[in-house]
């Protein structure tokens, strides 16, 4: 991994990986009176190679996002013509934002442990009768019918900026 320190500059100390990581496997929201929030937003890239930016219900699992989408959504159409995207979300005292690239899921395992996984925060998703996708009782409308496609971002790189003292501004590369 590299480790770039944006904020050097500025006299401001590296960002310390490990301690992110950490905060993100503990599903860590901002503090309850931080003016930002737990919305995950995802950016992709759309035909005509502007962005697309959608609020999405991804989870971090397994050291990567993964988030879940219909078959003709925008961004679904977006990831199958060109798989760049990022994610960027809030966690205790931070901001994070990775960029990657994201690949539909279709390991029955790796279907399953996220399925679990977003069931234990409260919404009962569960692998669908085809095991090609996910199901649920409900999900965004916007999302389609069910089922609904998982998606795994491999990392490519991770800027971290620290909102509380002594502050960090740090790009991680992978």
């Amino acid at each position: 991994m590299e480790v770039i320190n944006l904020g050097a500059t500025d006299g401001l100390p590296l960002v310390n990986w490990v301690n992110v990581v950490e905060k993100l496997d503990a599903g860590s929201p901002p503090a309850p009176d931080a003016h930002n929030a737990r919305t995950t937003w995802l950016s992709t890239v759309n035909q005509d190679g502007s962005p697309h930016v959608t609020a999405v219900g991804a989870l971090w699992l397994d050291g990567s996002f993964w988030f879940q989408t219909g078959s003709s959504t925008r961004k679904s159409r977006n990831i199958a013509r060109d798989p760049r995207c990022s994610i960027a979300v809030s966690i205790r005292d931070a901001d994070v934002v990775v960029e990657g690239d994201a690949a539909r899921e279709s390991d029955l395992a790796a279907l399953r442990r996220v399925a679990k996984a977003w069931a234990a925060q409260g919404w009962p998703a569960e692998v669908d009768e085809t095991e090609a996708g996910i199901t649920a009782p409900f999900n965004a409308p916007s999302q389609g019918p069910p089922p609904w496609n998982v998606y795994r971002i491999k990392t490519r790189s991770v800027t971290v900026a620290l909102g509380t003292e002594p502050g960090g501004l740090t790009r991680f590369r992978f």
